[in-house]
């Protein structure tokens, strides 16, 4: 694509994304997801600040060396020192950038240069401010030609001096320029705006390429973001998952897969390899510690989930009645029909097809009531609940095995051991059997399989709290594998986890025999 078309993509989740509260990465952290980010296609990496830390310069240093593909940057201060620091930490990357800058409203002038060296008036202190930008610039270009330049606070500053400011530093030989909506406190038809109007006013903007970073305070970073690239920036500065100092940044994610699924409109796109979008989501959410919400757009656990019967009913139809982009685009998993009371008759009947299960009209009717009944116990309706509704509604498996009693006993240096009673169909007196293992699961399925006879492999176990509170039911749910390989699921619930857990186990060997 012609430069006009291309949108820079400026990650920034290695630097501003790690200053949101109680996080911290480490070296090694930064240069693995440095790495994924690279994978991503971002075109800038923005990997940190050398000045503020050795571990910040470590890190910056490490990406340059080991990371290629995208240009690495590091931030600096208008200050000498900071920018040392940076072309230092830099000095072995294929593509390096400085982003050098200072804060550039009146509010953040006359707060942060309080001291007369800057000058007695807050006019004095602008011109001085505009001088340090213009020789941070130049300082910057001795250890790189790609240097961007940062007009903080951008959103509540006079016009007239930021077009001054931006001119100045095009002129030092800045190639970017970005203006931040450093607080979140801009609307998105006024920050569009502004971009164009610097492009307009500055005389030589056409020298450089113009940037937007967006802080989310007021929720508007990525709608911000968008409205400054359909005024003319052709760079965007994000991180993932929107993460950031305060409120966050404008989501990376979001503002990609927003430009590329509404090309129609920006007549631009990115370079991101979208399909590695959900796998860099989860990365930063572990390292970083943030839990994506579930109802986070593209990359969230409902993002492709659909559970009114309207819309289930739509989606099975035709994909797109309720979906503008599809999951594999952004590596998210398949699309799902999520089961409640709300899901409708349609949805359930998709899923008994996909379960396996041809159901008549009568009997679906049937089936769909007792599910409405479990529904409104349950957030959600699990595949497990639904084949114990059919099973039980059409009694197919016969309880060739029945749990009569089960005693175990573990503990610290205590070796787990099981027995169990069991009444098996066609003896006239129960079977019983004990049997040592791993744990106390362990010990009460090996003494089952004694008293049974049957040795499916497991497959998978699985235990969950049904309800809340002390006397919360466990649910268990197991997964066997026969010695044809046909896998077999069986469901048990009590109080006590072990229990629920043999009963699960006891089930599915029956839906075993049964199918024999």
């Amino acid at each position: 694509m012609s430069a006009e078309q291309k949108i820079i993509v400026f990650d920034t989740t290695l630097r501003d994304g790690e200053q949101a509260a109680g996080t911290r990465l480490g070296v090694r952290e930064k240069l693995e997801l440095a790495t994924q980010l690279a994978r991503l296609g971002v075109d800038v990496i923005e990997a940190g600040f050398p000045i503020s830390s050795p571990q910040d310069f470590e890190a910056v240093q490490l990406i340059s060396q080991e990371v290629s593909g995208p240009t690495i940057c590091a931030l600096s201060r208008a200050v000498e020192k900071d920018i040392d620091s940076a072309g230092a930490a830099l000095k072995k990357a294929k593509k390096s950038r400085i982003h050098t800058g200072l804060g550039i409203s009146d509010i953040h002038i006359a707060s942060k240069f309080k001291d007369d060296k800057y000058g007695k008036t807050l006019e004095e202190k602008k011109a001085k401010a505009i001088d340090m930008g213009v020789k941070a610039v130049k300082r910057a270009k001795q250890y790189t030609d790609d240097v961007e330049f940062y007009c903080e606070d951008s959103g509540r500053a006079d016009r007239d001096y930021l077009f001054k400011i931006v001119e100045a530093v095009i002129a030092a030989g800045a190639t970017t320029v970005n203006i931040p909506d450093t607080t979140g406190y801009s609307i998105p038809e006024q920050f569009g705006k502004l971009i164009s109007d610097i492009i307009n006013n500055v005389p030589n903007s056409k020298k450089a390429i113009f940037s937007v970073h967006c802080h989310d305070d007021l929720g508007m970073s990525v709608a911000n973001t968008l409205a400054g690239v359909a005024h003319g920036a052709r760079q965007i500065e994000c991180t993932i998952n929107g993460v950031g100092e305060r409120a966050g940044n404008a989501s990376l994610e979001e503002s990609v897969m927003a430009i590329r699924t509404r090309k129609d409109f920006f007549k631009v796109d990115t370079q991101i390899n979208a399909k590695e979008l959900y796998k860099t989501s989860r990365m930063v959410s572990d390292m970083l510690g943030i839990f994506v919400a579930a109802n986070k757009a593209i990359v969230g656990a409902n993002a492709f989930a659909h559970s009114s019967g309207i819309h289930v009913d739509g989606f099975l139809k035709n994909p797109l009645t309720y979906e503008i982009m599809k999951p594999e685009d952004v590596g998210q998993p398949k699309s799902a029909v999520v089961l409640t009371a709300r899901t409708g008759r349609h949805g359930l009947k998709h899923r008994l097809t996909e379960l396996g299960y041809e159901v008549s009209e009568s009997e679906l009717e049937i089936i769909y009531q007792r599910f409405l009944d479990v529904a409104d116990k349950k957030t959600e309706v699990f595949d497990e609940d639904i084949a114990a509704l059919v099973g039980d509604e059409r009694r197919t498996t016969e309880q060739v095995y029945e749990l009569q009693y089960l005693h175990v006993a573990s503990g610290t240096g205590t070796l787990p051991t099981a027995s169990v009673k069991m009444k098996v169909n066609g003896k006239d007196a129960p079977v019983t059997a004990a049997a040592c293992g791993d744990g106390p699961v362990d010990a009460a399925y090996e003494a089952i399989r004694i008293a049974t006879g049957q040795s499916p492999k497991l497959d998978l176990y699985t235990i969950k709290a049904v309800t809340g509170g002390k006397e919360a039911l466990g649910e268990a749910t197991v997964k066997v594998i026969d010695k044809d390989g046909i896998r077999f699921t069986g469901r048990g619930v009590s109080t006590d986890i072990i229990e629920a857990s043999a009963k699960a186990y006891v089930d599915a060997i029956n839906r075993m025999v049964s199918k024999k």
